[in-house]
């Protein structure tokens, strides 16, 4: 074997592979980037009409170009309780179908463009100072890198044509009964789990085909294991995770056995079948190799070198139909299904997750649906500094303090503390990856955001600690004073309430909505102040009492500037 000959075969398919694979990376960052805000409104479409959640897979699978991120997005999304299985389910058949587009990719006749393809998105890349523009520029650079990839890949594949060692080696592996066809299966499957994409495994098996080095029967089989190999990263994702989130793991390993397991059955009438529908011209294991070993054991050339450029075409085909049709022989037990997980993977007695946020580090994977999942986090903060100022308003006007009301209202604002630090942790760490500028400015806002309602929540207990100090000391505000601080917490908690809705619309006409409210609050704040010191120089009022009051102005004008900061970081101006 010659050694020049072995070393530039490998020189140019690890180099083919590794530009094939980063392609696949920027042609995915770019579409997600440029997909943005359609992406996030897709998923948040997802409903238990298990055909709307297929075709939500297929088209997030489309733009994220990868099935396993759209799996491993699902499974976070079951784990912080944002997905039901049932949804979960339709999404993973979906995410099957889509991932096949890569092979279609490759069908387009231009792999000879790869490198002006590259070379001309660079350029845009590099030099365009739209931000949308460079992320377009980043998915047509993805393009370009696959096809030259793609074409480094297969004159490596051509060099192997040229030595008889490892022609003959290849000629082991054929699709041509049904053990070589599950041998086959499990080469594909075991590749896939190495290299943790199917879409390079695609590559490879493309490769090797169109330049005849193994036949279309094989490089179908090998589709078919590239199916069940792909599965591993879910699985891997959903280790350690809730008990729906496994089960939707499992359910993708399921599906995919389950499918293989049927295909193989009808494996030759299906290898027939699939050519002759589409009109390409492939390898056949029935070829004559271009290498036989004589007696002498000397390999010699007795057939030509060809090359089957329509073999892209009929394992794309292959892998489509394939896909489609498993998808379509499980959509109408989809509820049997639920109910077999169910029963497989039971559920678990104790509360499962150890952190109080539904934040999941599977989802920085893809920045525009973590970013998503934090600002849901986020409006939970609002919805809990909604709630508490309900409950201070119950608790200052009783006459017997309701103890477990109390201890509720503490509980709450430690749970928004530790909301903001698992906030601010997930979303630094997504900072710190490669995002979008739209995510980044979003991702600063919203640890402003998570700051401002703790301290919002900090003041709504500590209003209800100076209430509890004046009725330890055995004073209470007066009958007056307390009707004036509820008309004061109304108002506020009118104002925040109208905030929260605007964060949750992401509204940026927020200030000027809420101005008249904003004024008025510091109007009534003003007149309560000026009205006490009138009251303090005309009648007797203990000097706890007198504290506390002017302590509760102070805290809740902090409460509406607060809310304020909130409502400009809505608006945009911070």
């Amino acid at each position: 074997m010659d050694i020049s000959t072995l070393t530039e075969l490998i020189f140019q398919l690890i180099g083919g592979l590794g530009i094939f694979l980063l392609g696949m990376k920027n042609m995915s960052d770019g579409m997600q980037a440029v997909a943005g805000n359609s992406l996030r409104r897709l998923i948040g479409a997802v409903t238990n009409n298990r055909v709307a959640a297929t075709v939500v897979g297929v088209i997030v699978t489309c733009v994220v170009q990868s099935s396993s991120i759209t799996t491993v997005m699902v499974v976070g999304f079951v784990n912080s309780g944002v997905m039901a299985l049932s949804q979960a389910i339709g999404v993973i058949m979906g995410a099957n179908i889509g991932t096949t587009i890569t092979g279609w990719i490759l069908v387009l006749k231009i792999g000879k463009y790869g490198l002006p393809i590259l070379g001309a998105a660079g350029f845009c890349y590099l030099f365009s100072k739209r931000e949308r523009w460079r992320f377009w520029a980043m998915a047509i650079m993805g393009i370009g890198m696959i096809f030259f990839g793609l074409e480094l890949m297969k004159d490596a594949c051509s060099i192997i044509k040229q030595m008889p060692d490892f022609e003959a080696w290849f000629q082991t592996f054929q699709a041509d009964s049904y053990l070589g066809v599950l041998k086959c299966a499990m080469v594909g499957c075991i590749v896939t789990t190495l290299v943790q994409s199917s879409s390079a495994t695609l590559g490879i098996t493309i490769s090797l085909a169109s330049q005849g080095v193994i036949s279309y029967e094989t490089a179908a089989a090998l589709v078919l294991g590239e199916n069940i190999g792909t599965t591993i990263t879910a699985f891997l994702a959903s280790l350690g995770a809730t008990t729906n989130a496994r089960r939707a793991a499992y359910f993708h390993v399921i599906f995919n056995l389950f499918g293989v397991l049927w295909i193989t059955a009808i494996f030759s009438w299906y290898v027939e079948f699939v050519p002759q529908i589409i009109g390409a011209d492939v390898a056949r294991a029935d070829v004559e190799p271009i290498f036989q070993i004589n007696d002498a054991g000397v390999p010699i050339q007795i057939g030509e070198t060809v090359s089957y450029p329509e073999s892209t075409a009929a394992i794309a085909a292959t892998h489509s139909i394939f896909n489609v049709v498993n998808t379509l022989l499980f959509l109408p037990f989809l509820p049997l299904f639920v109910r077999l997980l169910n029963w497989l993977v039971a559920s678990k007695e104790f509360k499962e997750k150890a952190q109080l946020t539904d934040l999941d580090i599977r989802m920085l994977e893809t920045p525009l649906l973590a970013i998503e999942q934090s600002q849901r986090e986020i409006e939970r903060m609002s919805d809990g500094c909604a709630k508490m100022l309900g409950w201070l308003s119950e608790l200052r006007n009783q006459d017997e303090r309701d103890t477990p009301l109390a201890d509720r209202l503490n509980q709450r604002e430690q749970v928004l503390d530790s909301i903001q630090d698992e906030v601010a942790d997930f979303v630094t760490t997504l900072l710190s990856g490669n995002v979008p500028h739209s995510v980044a400015v979003e991702a600063r806002q919203q640890i402003r955001i998570a700051d401002e309602y703790e301290s919002i929540s900090d003041y709504i207990v500590n209003l209800d600690k100076f209430d509890r100090k004046l009725r330890r000391d055995g004073k209470r505000f007066s009958e007056q004073q307390r009707e004036d601080l509820e008309k004061l917490n109304q108002l506020i908690a009118q104002y925040v309430e109208a905030i929260n809705q605007a964060l949750e619309q992401d509204n940026d006409n927020v200030l000027t909505k809420t101005d008249a409210m904003n004024k008025r609050i510091r109007n009534e704040i003003k007149g309560l102040r000026r009205k006490h010191m009138e009251e303090l120089s005309t009648s007797k009022m203990a000097p706890q009492v007198s504290v506390a009051f002017l302590a509760s102005l102070n805290a809740y004008t902090r409460v509406r500037d607060h809310s304020h900061n909130i409502a400009e970081v809505v608006s945009g101006e911070k």
